[in-house]
């Protein structure tokens, strides 16, 4: 055995999870993220159980200046989850939920997906502004602010935070609070996965219940008008409403495109179905569906677009002005989409997200307007780079129309230091002193990275 072989042994013997290394069984579906466009093969991965295995693999990383990748659901489009020739920390046997339903808290560890998270709370009539795909992990989503259905009453998802358990690029087990590590908690309400691996979040829940949720579909033939529609609907919305848009592809498998509106009402039923008549009462739809249902359940609709094991490449970017010029540009760059799963997305900000002041945690979107997304998605290698065009040229049609102002969790591998800091915004700066005090070294640099240099 070499002095590698027995160093790797004594790294496993000390774990209560395993190290796969390639050629063992479930290494090549432990290395695979959601996104099938990335294809990695890591030097080691280790599936942790409890923080002290994450500590351990830091420090065995860095003892072997081996590269280090933090899986969480691992959805994040990037594919930062996974890293060529160095040690992946997998936390997706990390499933624990523990929810106070008298507190109205929940626990839940670094591996738990949005369905996992919301099967739990949802159990006790209680939710937190999580995921519109439910299949994402909670860690990714969190970290980089976490945008979903309920974030007109209840704000982002890191807006709910009470502490994160976090393991430091040194190793050291933190409990981080507002009152603890203030800086650090700041810090992670939105600036991503650039200050240690969390292991544990504990959230404020709220009483979500029955949600009126679903959507309208029209003929694609009507888009302009739909996204006309949308534009003004949305211009005065109460909190309780979130309602986002897409030109996509109908979901019975024709490819026939289509104009949606999706929406999702959290307040009493009356008032939902007088909030969204105006929606009910437009144009010709082929289809409503709308309806009240349990939240887990309206977390759960999008999942089928984005299917694990697809291809994907995305481009987004918040939009200074929705004009008929906009919808016009739109409307044509998706009558050319050469894939009949990808879309062209438009996610709405009101309400509560846009009270909380810019300063008082990292994620800096707190602008009421529209996030514009343009996922590209498709399953055949060979229509890579087509579909890789085409979402690139869509995305610089669309310049014109776009501010200084980038979602995190939907920045590509190959964004410039310009994307990243629009991201971060007028934050950045903050986020590189402490990003100084706690990864120094940049040990965690698989991440849309707040370089500590500055």
């Amino acid at each position: 055995m070499t002095v590698v072989e027995e160093r790797i042994s004594e790294l496993s013997a000390g774990l209560s999870g395993r190290v796969l290394q390639p050629g063992d069984a479930e290494y090549d579906e432990a290395r695979r993220v959601h996104n099938g466009l990335i294809d990695k093969r890591p030097a080691l991965i280790v599936r942790c159980r409890t923080a002290q295995d994450v500590a351990r693999a830091i420090v065995f990383a860095n003892e072997h200046g081996l590269e280090i990748a933090v899986r969480g659901g691992g959805h994040n489009v990037a594919g930062r989850a996974v890293t060529d020739g160095g040690l992946m920390i997998d936390l997706a046997e990390m499933k624990a939920v523990d929810v106070d339903p008298d507190a109205r808290t929940a626990r839940a560890e670094g591996g738990v997906t949005w369905n996992e998270f919301n099967a739990a709370t949802g159990a006790h009539g209680l939710a937190v502004t999580g995921g519109a795909i439910s299949t994402t992990g909670i860690a990714g989503l969190t970290l980089g602010g976490g945008l979903g259905w309920l974030m007109g009453v209840q704000g982002f998802a890191s807006d709910n935070l009470l502490s994160v358990e976090l393991v430091t690029a040194k190793g050291d087990v933190l409990a981080v609070t507002q009152e603890s590590h203030p800086d650090l908690f700041w810090a992670l309400c939105g600036g991503g996965g650039n200050f240690g691996v969390a292991t544990t979040f504990e959230y404020r829940l709220h009483p979500v219940g029955q949600v009126l949720g679903g959507l309208a579909v029209h003929p694609f033939d009507a888009a302009r008008e739909v996204l006309t529609f949308y534009r003004d609907f949305t211009k005065s919305l109460p909190d309780e409403l979130t309602v986002f848009a897409a030109l996509a592809h109908a979901p019975d498998g024709s490819g026939a495109k289509i104009a949606a509106i999706a929406v999702c009402h959290v307040g009493p039923i009356d008032q939902a179905e007088d909030d969204i008549a105006p929606l009910r009462a437009f144009g010709e739809p082929a289809m409503v569906e709308i309806g009240p249902m349990p939240y887990p359940v309206m977390n759960t609709l999008l999942d089928d677009a984005f299917p694990r094991g697809a291809l994907n490449y995305w481009k987004a970017n918040f939009v200074e002005t929705f004009d008929d010029g906009l919808i016009d540009v739109v409307v044509e760059r998706f009558a050319a989409v050469p894939s009949p799963m990808s879309a062209i997305l438009f996610e709405h900000l009101h309400g509560e997200v846009t009270r909380i002041p810019v300063e008082s945690a990292a994620v800096a979107q707190r602008d009421e307007g529209y996030n514009l997304l343009i996922p590209g998605v498709w399953m055949d290698p060979a229509e890579t780079d087509t579909n890789i065009a085409w979402t690139r040229e869509s995305y610089d049609a669309l310049r014109p129309y776009f501010r200084e102002s980038r979602w995190l969790n939907y920045l590509g591998d190959d964004e410039p230091i310009a994307a990243i800091r629009a991201a971060y915004g007028p934050n950045y700066d903050r986020l590189v002193e402490v990003k100084r005090q706690y990864d120094p070294e940049n040990v965690f640099h698989l991440n849309h990275n707040i370089d500590p240099a500055g």
